[in-house]
């Protein structure tokens, strides 16, 4: 039986299987199901080496008499074939008072134990996918607003693009706003954020990012506006660009791979959900490759690996991106 993940809670069954590539949802949920149930139940959490832990602990009889045992298993995609079958048989025969939580982040469908889960009658699986922009943001929003935190809505969207679905970093990202405002009612807009980020200037640097995307030739006065005028970190910047390129790389081929909405599967959020689709049309796959070298040869310059100036290297980086025409 496979249910969505609102309705793993409250836990009602004795088996779950937990699957997908959104990650930090998916083990909030199994730590939401191991801390469910009895109070003084056994409660562990194992590698799927480690399973023989499980067996011992949910037949122990313990001095006052048998005891409830949970335990999550935080690895099961990695699982060899004869472990496959272990955890398959412990799955079916999950005694009453027990759960087993099986996660299995980022298995894909062509794992024979993960067909086969999903087969078993007695295991409940639920599927954690990455999350749209909308959801991501809507969620974060909500957690924003529970904290009693002033973020304007520009703020709001950045943060939501710029986490990218992860929420452990979110919710680290709203203790430190937590800290930082200490109850006087700062009101967070996308300087204050972009400073608590580690950014200055997120505005301009993504229209810098856009405009080397497009091969435009302001990209040069955006870029010395950034590095002279602003002071934007030259590894800030480069960091950037390098994300930016990634996801035309990244949405260039799940769109090759036949992907209804490529956007989604390459994990664009924000802006970039909607510029990308643009600035892939001046880009192909080898040139984008490229491109990466590019970066990763730059990134060495800024190291400490040239002693031309910093300033130099990135305006040689940018013309070679944005005068490199498609053959």
């Amino acid at each position: 039986m496979q249910v969505s993940p609102k309705k793993l809670i409250p836990a009602e069954h004795r088996s779950y299987y937990l699957f997908g590539e959104n990650r930090d949802e998916l083990f909030e949920a199994a730590d939401g199901l191991l801390a469910q149930g009895e109070e003084g139940a056994i409660r562990l959490r194992l590698d799927v080496s480690e399973l023989e832990r499980y067996e011992v602990e949910s037949r122990s009889q313990g001095l006052f008499g048998p005891q409830a045992c949970y335990a999550l298993v935080r690895n099961a995609e990695s699982a060899t074939p004869k472990q496959s079958e272990h955890l398959l048989k412990l799955a079916a025969s999950v005694e009453a008072e027990n759960r087993l939580i099986l996660c299995a982040p980022d298995i894909t469908w062509k794992k024979a134990l993960h067909k086969k889960i999903l087969a078993e009658t007695k295991v409940v699986s639920c599927e954690f996918r990455v999350p749209s922009l909308e959801h991501f943001q809507a969620w974060f929003e909500g957690e924003v607003k529970s904290s009693n935190l002033y973020v304007t809505p520009d703020a709001i969207s950045m943060m939501a693009e710029r986490l990218q679905g992860l929420r452990q970093a979110a919710k680290q990202l709203i203790t430190r706003m937590k800290l930082y405002d200490n109850e006087e009612g700062v009101q967070f807009d996308v300087a204050l954020v972009g400073e608590l980020l580690g950014e200055q200037a997120p505005q301009d640097l993504d229209e810098y990012c856009h405009a080397v995307a497009m091969k435009e030739t302001r990209a040069i006065t955006l870029l010395r506006r950034l590095l002279i005028n602003q002071q934007v970190s030259d590894v800030q910047l480069h960091t950037w660009l390098s994300m930016r390129l990634n996801g035309l790389l990244m949405f260039l081929w799940h769109q090759r791979m036949g992907e209804r909405r490529p956007a989604q599967a390459a994990r664009l959020f924000g802006a970039a959900s909607q510029l990308v689709p643009q600035e892939v049309k001046h880009w192909n796959a080898p040139e984008l490759m490229a491109a990466m070298k590019k970066l990763t040869d730059t990134e060495k310059r800024l190291k400490g690996a040239s002693t031309e100036s910093r300033m130099m290297v990135l305006e040689r980086l940018t013309l070679d991106l944005i005068t490199h025409e498609q053959s």
